[in-house]
């Protein structure tokens, strides 16, 4: 008897293995494929490839303690900014985190943009864009936006395409790199998690961000 249950630990230790190998494999190849692969026709990396869209969506970035934008939001701002003057968007929709009143991310992203040359009219605030998914959620549901161009980095660019794809908004990217980030090479590490937690929230947590009055940009 007890080896027959010796047996049959095993046999469900050694499914109980063989299942969570599979899972992980097909979780690491979920995220390989979607970051590598899966949006590359809808991210451009140059200005006049770029198809026109009503909005282009520009995710928040740090700054740092004495208001300067950090080079990753610099780079987003200014790359908004070129598809303005370009004439590839009328508005931009600058979202981010306002959860704090000594922390404004898209009063910063105003201020660059404005330094910029952007006018000021050319511009919408989203403070409460606390990730990417509440980002593109409001930018629907509160803005009114349908289609989107999306601003960011590289990294960055497949889990908010994923995330919009998921909340039925017609979206591309506009590759926002202009330089070398010190911490490249972590921001692409934390992006595997990132999407793991992305797909939840589209297919079973279906979480509803911080809402308000409907703000629909003309």
């Amino acid at each position: 008897m007890r080896r027959m249950n010796l047996k049959a630990r095993m046999v469900v230790l050694s499914v109980a293995l063989a299942v969570g190998l599979a899972l992980a494999v097909c979780a690491v190849s979920f995220a390989l494929w979607t970051l590598a692969f899966r949006y590359e026709k809808g991210i451009f990396s140059t200005l006049p490839s770029v198809p026109q869209r009503p909005v282009a969506l520009v995710f928040g970035a740090g700054y740092w303690a004495d208001g300067t934008p950090s080079d990753v939001m610099k780079d987003r701002v200014a790359a908004a900014v070129e598809l303005w003057k370009a004439g590839k968007v009328q508005r931009l929709l600058f979202s981010g985190d306002n959860r704090f009143l000594d922390y404004n991310e898209p009063g910063k992203m105003r201020e660059y943009a404005l330094s910029l040359g952007c006018p000021a009219d050319v511009i919408v605030l989203d403070f409460a864009g606390r990730r990417t998914y509440d980002s593109c959620y409001r930018a629907q549901a509160i803005f009114g936006q349908q289609q989107l161009i999306l601003v960011t980095q590289r990294y960055h660019l497949p889990r908010a395409l994923y995330v919009c794809e998921g909340l039925g908004i017609d979206a591309v990217g506009y590759v926002a790199d202009r330089r070398e980030y010190v911490h490249l090479r972590s921001y692409w590490l934390r992006e595997a998690p990132a999407l793991w937690l992305a797909w939840l929230d589209r297919w079973i947590r279906h979480p509803v961000p911080v809402l308000g009055p409907p703000i629909p940009i003309d």
